[in-house]
């Protein structure tokens, strides 16, 4: 019997550790929820961002800011210094808590390129800016915005 449980025991720790390794972090679920399991790094996807358009990612990071008027976006920091990722959401689909701010966060959602004209620009400028609270000058503004974003569909603030 202990030769049998000395030879098992190896077979189901391995199991036991298979099933908690694809387990993904609890937490309160937003949205639909997420359905990947793998998760690609935020500086993957912004080293080269053209590639990752339209594709349908999972992310984790820090929630370092979150939209303050409608909770529609919150931007995560990435796993390299200084880069940080928007998720943003239709208007009242998902609302990201302002308290959600310096804790850890799933996203899910495609990764979406965005391109303004000049008019766009100034217009998004002006509104980040009345967000922030900060000044806005349109002259400013010398050449046209071109970023990158996950259009969310589900996220997961982490306990």
């Amino acid at each position: 019997m202990q030769k049998i449980l000395r030879l098992a025991l190896p077979v189901i720790m391995g199991l036991i550790l298979t099933v908690n390794a694809d387990e993904l972090p609890k937490g309160k679920d937003l949205g639909q929820g997420i359905t990947l399991k793998d998760i690609v790094k935020i500086s993957d996807i912004l080293a080269n961002p053209d590639a990752w358009v339209g594709k349908k990612v999972l992310v984790e990071g820090q929630i370092v800011d979150v939209c303050k008027k409608r909770g529609c976006w919150m931007e995560l920091a990435s796993d390299q210094q200084y880069q940080t990722i928007k998720v943003k959401v239709k208007d009242g689909e998902i609302v990201f808590p302002l308290g959600a701010r310096g804790k850890k966060a799933l996203a899910e959602g495609t990764v979406e390129k965005i391109e303004l004209d000049m008019e766009q620009t100034i217009k998004y400028l002006k509104h980040k800016a009345e967000e922030e609270g900060k000044e806005f000058d349109s002259k400013s503004v010398t050449e046209p915005l071109v970023f990158y974003r996950i259009k969310g569909t589900g996220a997961r603030i982490l306990q």
